[in-house]
């Protein structure tokens, strides 16, 4: 599926604050960069997901330190290729949780917007990087939602109980 994957879910913006001025509440950034460039931006995502890696290389300091400090912060373990159930729980929490949350993931976090889309309220918006070309903004509807069900359940593991887990 990774030719698959590599499609994007909704429009490559290269400008954050024209992507801000567009984005739905609550705001989950997948990827390192994303959030840096969110942050540069003057908004601290109300979920980042980071992995302190860029296209498989460890990202720069100033993008590390760009990660919001005031956010409350959880750590789970997610290998490449994979959603594990730390992070779909981690997930569903940080999007019920009042305060912003950074999951820190040790090991991979890119697979993490397509549970993310089912994670969020309609109207919520998912933005993840899409490599040199910029970031992916997900408004999630009704369509964004079925388009991620159909991938996941196409994945190997137990499709269903993802979905439940995303369902409670």
């Amino acid at each position: 599926m990774r030719t698959e994957l590599k499609e994007p879910l909704g429009p490559v913006v290269t400008d954050a604050e024209r992507l801000l001025a567009d984005a739905g509440d609550p705001l989950v950034a997948v990827g390192d960069v994303v959030t840096y460039h969110l942050e540069r931006a003057g908004v601290t995502p109300d979920v980042a997901l980071v992995d302190g890696l860029t296209k498989r290389e460890t990202v720069a300091p100033e993008v590390e330190a760009a990660v919001s400090d005031d956010a409350r912060r959880v750590t789970v373990t997610n290998p490449a290729g994979t959603l594990t159930a730390d992070l779909l729980d981690a997930l569903v929490a940080a999007v019920d949780a009042p305060e912003k949350t950074v999951i820190a993931v040790s090991g991979e976090e890119d697979l993490a917007a397509l549970p993310a889309v089912l994670a969020v309220p309609e109207g919520a918006s998912v933005v993840y990087g899409q490599p040199d070309e910029g970031m992916v903004h997900v408004r999630v509807d009704e369509d964004a939602r079925a388009a991620v069900r159909d991938i996941l359940s196409r994945m190997d593991g137990d499709p269903d109980r993802l979905f439940d887990v995303l369902a409670d």
